[in-house]
């Protein structure tokens, strides 16, 4: 095999045969790869694009370029995962709450990126609690709560790994191809049976519009389906918070909001929705309406509840942390309102600004090795379509200098529009892709 007869023939607009993208992928993991090839492998992907046959085998060549989990269950091993929104905290209730279903949830999770949130960073403001397990302290976690939500070993789709760095830095991170089997080769890694997709679209994701996330969504879909993993995916609205709160300790405070007190909202119903495609297609559920009855039930009768907090304790956190989760989130030191500045509707909020605006806060990364305080964030945000009056807050800042909150209160304000007319509601769920 030769890197450069690969890309030659890439940049004619041929795509690789399995064998060469097999190869190729093992050199980005083994370093024989060079940064210049695996730069313009990456770009030439990125102009003239691969047959859905080749991003499968890409796909799976990246999945098998390091370790491969295997699972010896009671029950399927499913996961779910998400391209990534603002106030996204679904995982969080999804995979305790499927566990209470009977699934078995080895969800491997990310850091913010971006303006979107990270799991883990969220996870982590749970104090004691580790996301970076080994592996058998992970599978006695997944195997004796039903869920665990870490960080991938560095052997985890290592190829990944280093493409995922080079086009970042050569703008290729757009390309649909390179997406696709970046997203997939980590979660078939993890040997999963059932995966289940929410691709967002909106203001909030990075995706703005439901065709280019329908487009996304159809190639993970038939690309996970062609590599032995049965998935659906769920094109689900971000041209709000779906929860409404952005930052890490608040999302957790959200979730446990929704996991004990029973809240309702659009966290509560993307997470039916998305459990009830996954329970009917790992056959946990009769349909998908009998799936997400079985979610809503789970939320109601206390078992999600109660995973969580097993899982939270097995991951190194508080003992009893669902029953006193209030007591153990760190605070921040300064939290102000923003009032409304005129009275009127809620008609459009830029969820992409209030992102940066909880990053700016310190609530995520500006550079790599940045630290992160969990603390800080937005939290009470308006929903859209909500009638606001002069001088009602629009959302509540927390932050941890008086300075940072004055800078983030002129940013959401310019990010959050208020007229005199109503806007047209839209779907939570747009649109569902089987198969």
């Amino acid at each position: 095999m030769d890197a450069r007869a690969i890309i030659a023939g890439l940049r004619r607009g041929q795509s690789p045969n399995r064998e060469e993208l097999t190869w190729f992928a093992q050199g980005l993991a083994d370093q024989a790869v060079s940064d210049a090839q695996a730069g313009a492998f990456a770009m030439a992907v990125c102009l003239n694009g691969l047959t859905e046959t080749a991003r499968a085998d890409l796909t799976i060549a990246m999945r098998d370029s390091g370790d491969r989990l295997s699972w010896d269950c009671a029950g399927p091993v499913i996961d779910k995962h998400s391209t990534g929104g603002v106030g996204d905290c679904v995982s969080l209730v999804l995979a305790p709450a499927l566990a209470a279903c009977g699934g078995f949830v080895p969800m491997i999770s990310g850091r913010g990126l971006g303006h979107t949130g990270g799991t883990l960073d969220k996870m982590e403001s749970i104090p004691g609690l580790r996301v970076d397990l080994p592996e058998d302290h992970f599978r006695h976690v997944v195997q004796t709560t039903g869920a665990a939500i870490v960080s991938a070993s560095a052997n985890i789709a290592p190829a990944d790994k280093r493409l995922y760095a080079i086009r970042d830095v050569t703008a290729t991170v757009e390309s649909l191809d390179l997406i696709t089997a970046s997203i997939l080769s980590k979660k078939l890694a993890a040997g999963l049976e059932h995966l289940v997709l929410d691709v967002k679209c909106g203001s909030g994701a990075f995706m703005k519009s439901v065709d280019e996330a329908r487009a996304l969504a159809t190639s993970l879909v038939r690309t996970a389906n062609l590599a032995g993993c049965p998935t659906s995916a769920i094109v689900s609205d971000m041209n709000e918070p779906l929860a409404p709160a952005l930052g890490n300790a608040l999302e957790i405070a959200e979730i446990m909001r929704v996991l004990c007190d029973g809240a309702k909202g659009s966290l509560h119903e993307l997470t039916a929705a998305l459990g009830g495609v996954l329970l009917s297609n790992a056959g946990l559920a009769k349909s998908v309406d009998e799936g997400a009855d079985m979610i809503v039930k789970s939320i109601e009768d206390g078992r999600a509840a109660e995973a969580f907090g097993k899982m939270v304790y097995a991951q190194g956190g508080p003992v009893q942390f669902a029953e006193n989760w209030r007591r153990f989130l760190p605070e921040a030191t300064v939290i102000t309102e923003v009032p409304a500045p005129k009275t009127g509707y809620i008609s459009a909020i830029n969820g992409e600004a209030l992102g940066l605006a909880v990053v700016a806060l310190g609530g995520g990364r500006q550079v790599e090795g940045d630290q992160v305080d969990p603390s800080v964030g937005l939290s009470d945000v308006v929903r859209l379509g909500q009638k606001v009056t002069k001088g009602q807050p629009l959302l509540r800042i927390h932050a941890s200098r008086e300075a940072s909150a004055q800078r983030a209160a002129q940013s959401v304000l310019s990010a959050i529009q208020i007229t005199d007319k109503a806007p047209t509601p839209q779907p939570l769920v747009h649109e569902r892709i089987d198969g």
